[in-house]
């Protein structure tokens, strides 16, 4: 899993016309991968020494210190965001960063298997991401297609279900296929699902909803006085879970905004802002966030006696 949502780099693409920025998006794309691959390991993949180990029942079992089995949410939203940021802080190229975040997500997903979180759901891509230049688009879809495919058998080992909503209309076919697989192959998995949105927002998902529905009145498969929450809530993309609303929202960098993620399934989820850049973001700020969940009372608009 690629995360794919960071803020804009410290690479100026609109600095170059069109064929110098394609000659340097290439030499730089040649010599990731070089890097990668004299490294022994495929873009995304960690090398065996490090690779995530299969779940076991006594992993799944432990907690650390403070936090309370039965207080645990069983659907963590994240957006993932500071890729660039760290990468720039450090003088690095935006590539570390995105490398430096596929390690956190990996991190993040291993323990909500070990600590019996259900669902994590992870904003990958933005509709919104979309007016980037192109170039940089490609490099982006390029990633998250690769690391699909190599991050494939581990998820699948770890009892991991994989699934990817969004917008597809856009996406590469060579895409579309892998994500195509990844969902079969993992479909019957029930240890952790994993949702990352691509080409999502939440916008797009209540109006993709909302025609969903105005055609069924249209095929006089319902009545408009039959259109309630229930209805909606079958319609949007979350439908691919059991658990459709996040009891926990965590973004990184700082900034203090849902970024137009999961607009009704946020209802009465619990937001949490952490300050640390999301590579960095990892097991201590997870823990932060979870006790910081387990401390707040949940009321749902009543109110407790």
């Amino acid at each position: 899993m690629l995360s794919l949502r960071v803020p804009p780099t410290s690479f100026n693409f609109r600095r170059f016309h069109p064929g110098a920025l394609e000659r340097k998006w290439r030499l730089g794309r040649d010599s990731l991968f070089n890097f990668w691959h004299s490294r022994g390991t495929g873009l995304g993949v960690r090398s065996v020494r490090s690779e995530m180990a299969p779940f076991t029942a006594a992993e799944e079992e432990t907690l650390p210190e403070g936090l309370q089995p039965e207080l645990m949410p069983k659907h963590v939203a994240v957006i993932m965001d500071g890729n660039g940021r760290w990468a720039k802080n450090k003088g690095l190229q935006p590539w570390d960063g995105h490398r430096a975040g596929v390690e956190a997500l990996r991190e993040i997903v291993e323990l909500c298997g070990k600590w019996g979180i259900q669902v994590l759901t992870v904003f990958a891509f933005s509709t919104d991401n979309w007016i980037r230049p192109k170039i940089e688009i490609d490099f982006l879809l390029s990633l998250f297609e690769r690391t699909l495919k190599s991050e494939l058998d581990t998820l699948a080992k770890n009892n991991v279900r994989i699934s990817i909503i969004g917008d597809s209309s856009k996406l590469p076919k060579s895409l579309l296929k892998v994500i195509n697989e990844v969902e079969e192959v993992t479909k019957n998995n029930t240890r952790l699902q994993l949702i990352v949105a691509v080409g999502y927002s939440g916008k797009y998902d209540v109006l993709q909803a909302c025609r969903g529905i105005a055609q069924r009145v249209k095929d006089g498969e319902i009545e408009v006085e039959e259109i309630d929450e229930r209805l909606i809530e079958q319609e949007l993309e979350t439908n691919c879970t059991e658990f459709p609303y996040p009891d926990l929202l965590i973004r990184t960098s700082g900034e203090l905004r849902v970024s137009n993620f999961l607009l009704w399934q946020l209802a009465y989820t619990e937001l949490f802002f952490a300050q640390e850049l999301w590579p960095d973001f990892g097991r201590t700020g997870f823990i932060e966030a979870l006790m910081s969940f387990q401390q707040r009372q949940r009321r749902f608009g009543g109110r407790k006696s």
